[in-house]
């Protein structure tokens, strides 16, 4: 209800510690232990605007205001972090959409381990790493640091994405992206083939079928399982 006493251009934001049950898309477990940053984003997007027409696209410019959230600071420019389809190797996202007259209300849970080692491991891992081989002194990151740095630099990212479209941001994510060119099995492990080669102009994962072309393969009707290579129905 709060959402709809704000101001257009206000949006909110709810921050957690700790989620005890939180739970992912097909009905996947969140998980969220103690060193991770964890919030909710409310933006809301025009109807009649690039994003409004993409609202897809919402889950990559996230991923990548994570990425930037961190190698934006200067010395950590260098660190290593990726993109995946859905998420950061250390991070993930999920969106839920309320489509309200010429508006979408877009939800946006993101989360990315910072301090945490178990159960995989979390970003000052990757900068205590980053020190030993390189012999320099880069200081921890904080939760609340950067969840305010990915937050604002979604901002910037959501602004450049309303001017230009999507060939304002893919060239740039592209260059953390890790799936162009993977192999992977469509529909199980014995299935065909295919090839991983970019998002569409829509936000959706492309794949190149041997025989069949280049398709699009929505989320709501596949699940893309990253530990096999999998494409499957859900």
């Amino acid at each position: 209800r709060l959402m709809f006493e704000l101001p257009e251009e206000m949006g909110l934001i709810a921050i957690a510690g700790r989620q005890t049950q939180g739970k992912g898309r097909g009905g996947n477990v969140w998980l969220s232990p103690v060193g991770c940053a964890l919030s909710t984003v409310h933006i809301t997007i025009p109807l009649h605007s690039n994003l409004g027409q993409r609202i897809p696209f919402i889950q990559h410019l996230v991923s990548l205001a994570v990425v930037e959230a961190v190698r934006s600071i200067p010395g950590y420019e260098v660190c290593h972090s990726n993109l995946s389809q859905n998420s950061l190797v250390t991070a993930g996202n999920k969106m839920f959409i309320l489509l309200i007259l010429s508006f979408s209300f877009v939800f946006s849970g993101f989360g990315f381990n910072v301090n945490n080692s178990n159960p995989t491991i979390c970003i000052n891992d990757l900068i205590a790493r980053f020190n030993k081989e390189e012999g320099t002194n880069l200081k921890p990151l904080t939760a609340d640091c950067l969840i305010a740095r990915t937050v604002t630099m979604l901002e910037r990212l959501i602004d450049i994405f309303q001017e230009k479209g999507p060939n304002g941001v893919l060239p740039h994510y592209y260059k953390y992206w890790v799936h162009s060119g993977k192999q992977v099995q469509l529909h199980s492990e014995d299935g065909p083939s295919a090839w991983i080669v970019g998002i569409d102009d829509y936000g959706f994962l492309q794949v190149h079928e041997e025989g069949k072309g280049i398709q699009s393969v929505h989320p709501d009707g596949n699940s893309f399982d990253m530990l096999r290579n999998l494409i499957v129905p859900k």
